[in-house]
């Protein structure tokens, strides 16, 4: 069993079908990831399923009752042909200082932006988060994330497939692993195309997702 990076806080899994990937989703692991709600003014939703612990799987796709918001739609969900793991956060305990530090040690992770997203119940939460424009562009090293005084997800029971390894290939791993030592966490690396696999246990049995 591979070890789960430290400061996980979610992964993010870009579709271009919110419906058919959640339907997907369902019927491989006999579990149905909750709505997460609306990202205000950046034209993608999600929903939300547990991987155990303070960490959860984020399913991001167009939000199929907005128009295309007229830029980019944040985690390449306008680029993305198949339901895809295109990168991962971690929640590190001073956002801020750990930014700093980063760039101390030759990585620049990007500013921190504020973010916000309408629940289904309407209850608005508001966190901030690295910029991903200034992200490494394979997706293998993870954006920073602060809730601030927002509800982690994980704190609205969601349903839960915990989360038994994460994975990741890349063309030249030893170029990655210096950046993510200098965010304070790891990932399971090896030699090959960029891409990140997860494998869940679900009533169904140990799921892989890609």
């Amino acid at each position: 069993m591979n070890a789960i990076p430290a400061l996980l806080d979610h992964l993010v899994l870009a579709t271009p079908d919110l419906a058919a990937t959640v339907a997907d989703f369902t019927r491989r692991t006999g579990v149905t990831p909750a709505p997460g709600g609306v990202h205000v003014g950046l034209g993608t939703r999600n929903h939300l399923v547990s991987l155990g612990g303070i960490s959860y799987l984020e399913i991001i796709g167009p939000d199929p009752e907005r128009s295309a918001p007229g830029q980019p739609r944040p985690f390449d969900v306008d680029g993305v042909t198949t339901a895809r793991t295109v990168t991962w956060a971690i929640s590190p305990p001073d956002l801020d200082a750990a930014i700093e530090h980063a760039r101390a040690l030759g990585y620049d992770p990007g500013s921190a932006q504020a973010m916000s997203r309408r629940r289904p119940d309407g209850t608005l939460l508001e966190w901030r988060l690295t910029d991903g424009d200034d992200a490494h562009p394979s997706g293998l090293v993870p954006f920073l994330i602060d809730w601030g005084a927002s509800v982690h997800p994980t704190a609205t029971d969601l349903p839960t497939t915990p989360l038994l390894s994460l994975t990741a290939s890349a063309p030249d791993p030893d170029e990655i692993r210096p950046l993510l030592a200098a965010l304070g966490t790891d990932l399971d690396l090896t030699r090959g195309p960029v891409g990140i696999s997860f494998t869940v246990d679900t009533p169904l049995g140990p799921v892989t997702f890609q």
